[in-house]
């Protein structure tokens, strides 16, 4: 069965945003918390960091940041996620492996990928964190995954669209965890809602 990696919105009010991410993360199945955030100081998001990993560790989520090492080591965050290139790759690698987990992104070509998967990379991430978000989701992320899934080792995310809707066009690429931002943050019903839902057709795709 795929699980769900989530994705924080893009800026936070770290003060509300913990009783928010709480009861979001009791509503159903969530392996990963991606604390990705648009901007900000490096202060601003070891702040935050060090705020949301216990909330989300308190659920059984991993907690991952997104190319912050220091932040992700001082908040104890579960590991990181780096989308900067092969060097700033290798060298979290250095510093969290074997303890921590390091996922890889922005591979927006086949070459890419496997170059990226050559390494001891935990996972290999498909879709654009950076662009705006459509309804049904990228393609091209779910061509990469389709492709990679059968292909490679290192389990694969791939980010789904700014509507449930699009969880289905995801999970037929065969991927182990399917990543929501907007669908969850933005849900007409609340996030909780979302994630309740998205668990629901998760555990019902097996």
């Amino acid at each position: 069965m795929a699980r769900l990696y989530l994705v924080t919105p893009r800026d936070v009010d770290v003060t509300t945003f913990a009783a928010v991410l709480d009861e979001t993360l009791a509503a159903g199945d969530v392996a990963s918390l991606l604390i990705a955030l648009d901007g900000g100081s490096d202060m601003t998001r070891q702040r935050v960091a060090e705020i949301l990993t216990p909330v989300a560790q308190k659920h059984g989520v991993a907690v991952l940041v997104r190319n912050d090492t220091r932040a992700a080591g001082r908040a104890k965050a579960d590991g990181v996620h780096v989308d900067t290139g092969m060097a700033d790759l290798e060298a979290a690698l250095d510093t969290f492996h074997p303890a921590g987990i390091v996922g890889v992104g922005n591979l927006a070509t086949r070459h890419e990928a496997m170059e990226a998967g050559e390494t001891e990379v935990d996972y290999v991430f498909f879709g654009d964190l950076d662009r705006p978000e459509f309804a049904e989701g990228n393609p091209r992320a779910r061509e990469l995954a389709e492709w990679w899934v059968p292909l490679f080792e290192p389990p694969v995310v791939v980010l789904a669209g700014s509507d449930l809707a699009s969880l289905d066009a995801a999970l037929a690429t065969g991927a182990e965890f399917v990543a929501l931002r907007d669908a969850v943050w933005l849900h007409p019903q609340g996030p909780a809602a979302a994630v309740a839902e998205t668990s629901r057709r998760l555990a019902a795709s097996t």
